[in-house]
């Protein structure tokens, strides 16, 4: 069933095209943390990544985009980005999923909370 998949759609995983041409011109140059492989043609001039799971873009950290759109020409995985001490982790972008944020007085709560710091207007 999944070889069917990867035939017919693209958003589950890589299109069998991708694959094979990974597979004939691909140079593996890396791995991240969340399992996503990032390759480069042998001439360097075009770079790509093979997610593990679902293709969601932001599952990429800063160090692997940077690369990817040629921002940095160092490789993430011999030489990653200096990060500080003030700078937060990397986190997926969860919109459109059951783990989004939702503030206290949207429609999409469970329980909505009682606001109190708020009139809604009436006309006269």
């Amino acid at each position: 069933m999944r070889f069917i998949l990867s035939l017919l759609t693209w958003w589950h995983e890589e299109t069998l095209g991708t694959r094979l041409f990974t597979w004939r011109k691909g140079v593996k140059v890396g791995e991240d943390e969340q399992g996503n492989e990032f390759y480069t043609t042998r001439d360097g001039k075009k770079r790509w990544v093979m997610y593990a799971g679902e293709p969601e873009a932001s599952r990429i950290s800063a160090d692997w985009h940077g690369w990817l759109h040629f921002t940095f020409d160092d490789n993430p995985a011999k030489a990653p980005l200096v990060h500080r001490d003030w700078e937060k982790p990397h986190r997926d972008n969860l919109t459109g999923t059951a783990l989004a944020y939702v503030p206290a007085g949207s429609i999409r709560r469970e329980a909505p909370v009682e606001r109190s710091d708020y009139e809604a207007w009436q006309p006269e």
